[in-house]
């Protein structure tokens, strides 16, 4: 997911894209730990986009207490 529409999703989309993504990170890695993953780059992406999430989410926080 780019950045650009991560910015574009209202608040409460974003909080719930980041639950469900972190859900999907959790059985991916749960998975790989059984028997690797075709693509273990998936993971690695996964983390990262879950991580422009929260960061978008943060910085949304910290301009609406100002």
């Amino acid at each position: 997911m780019k950045n650009k529409d991560i910015v574009n999703l209202p608040d409460q989309d974003l909080i719930e894209k980041v639950k469900d993504e972190k859900a999907a990170l959790n059985k991916m890695t749960l998975n790989h730990a059984i028997s690797p993953v075709e693509n273990p780059s998936k993971i690695r992406l996964n983390r990262r986009n879950i991580a422009r999430m929260v960061t978008e989410v943060s910085k949304r926080k910290n301009t609406s207490n100002k």
